[in-house]
């Protein structure tokens, strides 16, 4: 029997001399260097990883191009999450230009660092979002606990639209706090058309996290998108504030070890290439 292929559903490369990446300052020193394949690829090859999805980490269409170059050079990366302006008025053009490009997989714009926090129910986001559709893109939602009310409204407006969640939404999980993030997540997951990574909650955990401080909120995520709609991600370099890949991966795994074996499958690899790479083609890993 053939073995799963298992996938890292969300990393990040940048490069520091490019200079758009407007959060990524020197006070955070285990991240503010530059960081690509070379320095993931043994993490990778230490766990038994295969393909990647890259995603972007500025809000620029420039990141996106470079994303797009690099995931062409190198051998493990499946596809890239990039960006684009989705209120500008030629959206719909830049997105079918970018989406020409078969490495592009789907967009993020950065909601969470976005004022307005009713941007995702601003109507003239309404041609980038069907050009994402017209283009099989998926739509990452880079969202807080905040937000999750306006994206039960966005997820209404537009039934069409693959929609992934990153992070889990960000809970606040160092502060022990499940509510109102419980049900909103629930009624988000009761959205047929929504995806969720499992990345980026030992961040949110602090420093001292532990894996039963993460337990509840995994539970909760594998109660109400199921192990057929949760996508593991390892979030790095960022996951670097917390404890580093290996950490991170040894507490994914067993906090999905209650599993059946296909299961763990679909949340360690088979889910990211059915979300991310059926709809472009690309259904090898």
């Amino acid at each position: 029997m053939t073995p799963p292929v298992l996938v890292d559903a969300h990393q990040h490369f940048w490069r520091l001399a490019r200079g758009d990446y407007g959060w990524l300052t020197p006070d955070l020193a285990a991240l503010y260097r530059d960081f690509g394949a070379d320095d993931l690829a043994p993490l990778l090859d230490r766990h038994g990883i295969a393909r990647t999805i890259l995603v972007q980490a500025a809000p620029t269409v420039a990141e996106t191009r470079f994303l797009l170059d690099e995931a062409a050079r190198t051998r493990f990366v499946a596809g890239v999450v990039g960006w684009a302006d989705f209120a500008a008025p030629d959206a719909a053009d830049v997105i079918a230009g970018l989406a020409a490009d078969p490495l592009l997989v789907g967009l993020r714009p950065m909601v969470q660092d976005i004022a307005d926090d009713d941007w995702l129910l601003r109507p003239d986001l309404a041609p980038a979002l069907d050009a994402c559709v017209a283009h099989g893109l998926v739509f990452d939602a880079l969202v807080l606990p905040r937000h999750l009310p306006r994206l039960l409204v966005f997820l209404a407006r537009h039934p069409e639209l693959t929609v992934v969640l990153d992070h889990g939404a960000k809970p606040t999980i160092r502060d022990g706090r499940l509510d109102p993030w419980r049900a909103d997540m629930a009624a988000v997951a009761a959205r047929p058309n929504t995806w969720c990574k499992l990345s980026g909650l030992a961040t949110e955990a602090g420093p001292d996290w532990t894996v039963a401080a993460l337990r509840p909120y995994v539970d909760h995520l594998l109660a109400v998108f199921g192990p057929e709609r949760l996508l593991w991600g390892s979030d790095w370099p960022v996951v670097n504030l917390a404890g580093g890949y290996d950490r991170w991966r040894e507490a994914a795994l067993a906090l999905v070890a209650p599993l059946g074996a296909s299961e763990r499958a679909a949340i360690l690899g088979g889910n990211a290439a059915r979300v991310y790479l059926h709809s472009r083609g690309r259904l090898t890993c």
